[in-house]
C-alpha cells in the first residue's frame, strides 16, 4: 500500500484525524539537502522510489541521500555504480551497506520478498555480460521481483540455451544481455511469448565499437517483441522488466 492510500485508510479508520492528514498530505514531495533534491513522492508517482546513480558522488554525498531516504521509511535503498573503495567509506560512516561486486552496486536495507508466482529471466550471451545481469537482476529484486538468472547461454554454443527452454517459455518479461554481435536476443525473441528486454554491452573486440555493433543489431532484431535500451544500462532493463512483471503478477 503505497503512502496516500495508508494515510486515508487510517483517516476511515479513524486512526487519525482530518487535520493530520491533511498536514501529511502537504508534505514536501522532495527534501533539498543542498547537493541534492531527495524525490520522496516517487514511488507515490511510478510505483518505486527514488535509486541513487553512485558514479560522481562522494560517499558522504550518498551517506547524505540515504539518511533522508531511511528518515521517509524507504526500506531497500539501491545504490548503482559503485565502487567498492565508496561502499567501503560508506561503512565507515556508519551506513549498513550490502556490496554486490559483480553489479557494482549497494543495497541498503533488505531486498523484499517477491509478490506473485511469475519471474523475470536474465539471460547473458557470455560470463563477460554478468556485471551488466547483475545490475538488471538486482534491480528487478529491489522492485520486488522474482528474478531467474540464465548465463552464459550465448548463440556460440545454441544448445546452452535451448537446454532452458521451459524458464524461457514460463517468463513473463525477459532481458538478454549481449555484446559482441549481440544476437542473443533475437533467438529469444524469436522463442518466447513474453516481451525482450535487449541490453547491448561493451564486451567485444575492435569493431564492436564499444557496444555500438550490438546495439545495432539489437536494433534491428527480426523477432518481434524486442525492445532495446542503452549500452550496458542494465539498471534501465531491471526497471522497465520489473514495471511488466508487476502488471502480470497484479492480474494473477
Amino acid at each position: 500500500m503505497n503512502d496516500i492510500k495508508q494515510i486515508l485508510q487510517n483517516l476511515h479508520d479513524n486512526i487519525i484525524t482530518v487535520d493530520e492528514a491533511y498536514l501529511k498530505l502537504k508534505e514536501n514531495p522532495f527534501e533539498d539537502i543542498g547537493y541534492a533534491k531527495v524525490d520522496l513522492h516517487r514511488k507515490l508517482r511510478q510505483g518505486a522510489s527514488e535509486v541513487i546513480y553512485g558514479a560522481g558522488k562522494t560517499p558522504r554525498q550518498i551517506h547524505g541521500i540515504i539518511s533522508v531516504m531511511r528518515e521517509h521509511n524507504q526500506n531497500a535503498i539501491l545504490i548503482t555504480r559503485l565502487s567498492r573503495e565508496s561502499a567501503d567509506e560508506l561503512k565507515s560512516l556508519g551506513c549498513e551497506i550490502d556490496y554486490h561486486e559483480d553489479a557494482h552496486a549497494g543495497i541498503s536495507g533488505i531486498i523484499p520478498k517477491p509478490d506473485g508466482k511469475s519471474f523475470i529471466v536474465v539471460a547473458t550471451g557470455g560470463t563477460s555480460d554478468i556485471p551488466v545481469a547483475e545490475e538488471a537482476a538486482l534491480t528487478a529484486e529491489v522492485l520486488g521481483n522474482r528474478v531467474k538468472r540464465l548465463y552464459d547461454v550465448g548463440v556460440a554454443g545454441l544448445h546452452r540455451v535451448l537446454s532452458h527452454i521451459d524458464e524461457i517459455m514460463s517468463a513473463s518479461v525477459i532481458i538478454a544481455v549481449a555484446g559482441m554481435e549481440g544476437a542473443l536476443a533475437s533467438v529469444l525473441g524469436g522463442l518466447a511469448d513474453c516481451p525482450v528486454i535487449a541490453v547491448p554491452t561493451s564486451v567485444g573486440y575492435g569493431a564492436s565499437f564499444g557496444g555500438v555493433s550490438a546495439l545495432l543489431a539489437m536494433l534491428n532484431s527480426c523477432a518481434s517483441g524486442v525492445s532495446v535500451v542503452n549500452i550496458d544500462n542494465g539498471f534501465g532493463a531491471g526497471y522497465l522488466a520489473g514495471m511488466i512483471n508487476r502488471i502480470r503478477t497484479e492480474n494473477e
